[in-house]
């Protein structure tokens, strides 16, 4: 945890800094006594004292003896967040529904809607005001003020303004997300990502990947998309834009692909793909395909058998990934997550073989998402939460 501000920085700044780090901390960790604190930030105790007080008075966070003691004498104090002392407003807008959520300082989820989309239901119009409607909603019930916004949304986004540029399984092209909803919600600024780059994201801190410097996440829905941590940092692009794993050509003269090229991974192993490796009609719906997954789990000689090829164009892109990005783990994610064990160890045990790069590291580690369908609303949380907790 870094803890130096910059060089020559005046009392008040380096103050401020070693707030937001410590805020940040018990935001993204939980509770923590003083001394853990002191211990982790390398900062001593009159001054880790200076800095609770501090955010104590102003009800960001508070102290509590812990539920349960061990050992003789007085425990330490716990020094825990409050949530509703910030509340971020996550969106996560998809092809097949919108979620939403109240989220606080700490992670907890204080309030949550979602609905199902239907194409007359899907234009940005319809979405953007039933986002709006539903958040006053949201925040009345609460009883909540909100101090920032964050949306995941299943596309290309400039995130310089919270620009659309393209979702095409939405069907939207040049949509301003962001401006829309900031003006909407009282001026207030919006972040709008990827959505599997904030699928990394909330992995990173709160998930699979946590403590992870270099990890890799790839879900899949109708389309197929990928978010990257390197360095322990997100790998965000020039403008914002990167991650567009689905479109790694893996089979030349395939399938067309919306996006012009033939043989995209996303036509191989997106959720169209599966639907007929299992033999399903075109246009499945998602809970049938989990369903028959589920079933065919449970008979694992015939896994292979019948997803045998779509474990091969599986393989083929993660091993792309890998090559290309060297990351310690792989998080799969959405309706990667409901796929048999036994195909997950075949393809992780391919992975290991033919990948260069996962050979030379002794192995990349292939899991599965740990946050299930609240992943991408934690991202999106934690896009809002960037700037909130630089600033409290």
């Amino acid at each position: 945890m870094s803890t130096t501000p910059t060089a020559g920085a005046r009392p008040d700044e380096v103050r401020q800094h070693n707030r937001a780090v410590l805020l940040r901390r018990l935001h993204i960790s939980g509770p923590c006594t003083r001394a853990a604190l002191a211990a982790e930030m390398g900062l001593n105790r009159s001054t880790i004292k200076a800095l609770v007080d501090e955010l104590v008075g102003d009800g960001l966070v508070v102290e509590r003896l812990p539920a349960q003691r061990s050992g003789a004498g007085r425990p330490s104090l716990l020094v825990l967040p409050q949530p509703h002392a910030a509340v971020a407003l996550a969106v996560d807008v998809r092809v097949e529904q919108v979620s939403m959520a109240l989220i606080g300082l700490g992670g907890e989820i204080l309030n949550r809607c979602s609905w199902s989309l239907r194409p007359e239901t899907r234009t940005p119009d319809e979405v953007f005001t039933r986002i709006v409607d539903s958040s006053a909603v949201l925040i009345e019930e609460a009883g909540v003020a909100i101090a920032a916004v964050g949306v995941s949304a299943p596309g290309v986004v400039r995130r310089a303004d919270g620009m659309v540029r393209e979702a095409p399984n939405l069907h939207w092209s040049d949509v301003p997300l962001g401006q829309w909803l900031s003006e909407a919600l009282g001026g207030r600024r919006v972040e709008v990502g990827n959505d599997a780059e904030l699928g990394v994201l909330a992995e990173h801190l709160r998930g699979a990947a946590r403590g992870a410097a270099d990890a890799v996440f790839v879900s899949a829905g109708v389309g197929v998309g990928g978010g990257v941590i390197s360095g322990g940092l997100p790998l965000r692009g020039s403008g914002g834009y990167v991650g567009e794993l689905g479109h790694m050509v893996v089979r030349p003269g395939g399938l067309e692909c919306y996006c012009g090229s033939r043989g995209c991974w996303e036509t191989e192993v997106g959720e169209h793909a599966l639907s007929r490796a299992l033999e399903l009609p075109e246009g499945a719906a998602r809970g049938v395909i989990v369903a028959e997954l589920h079933a065919l789990a449970q008979n694992p000689d015939e896994v292979l058998e019948r997803l045998g090829d779509f474990a091969e164009w599986l393989t083929i892109g993660l091993c792309n990934v890998v090559n290309l990005l060297s990351p310690q783990l792989v998080v799969l994610g959405d309706l990667f997550t409901a796929l048999p064990r036994t195909l997950l160890d075949h393809v992780g045990g391919l992975l290991a073989q033919r990948s260069l790069v996962s050979r030379a590291m002794g192995g990349t580690k292939l899991v599965t998402s740990s946050l299930g369908g609240d992943g991408k609303l934690l991202g999106a949380a934690e896009l809002a939460f960037e700037q909130v907790l630089a600033n409290r």
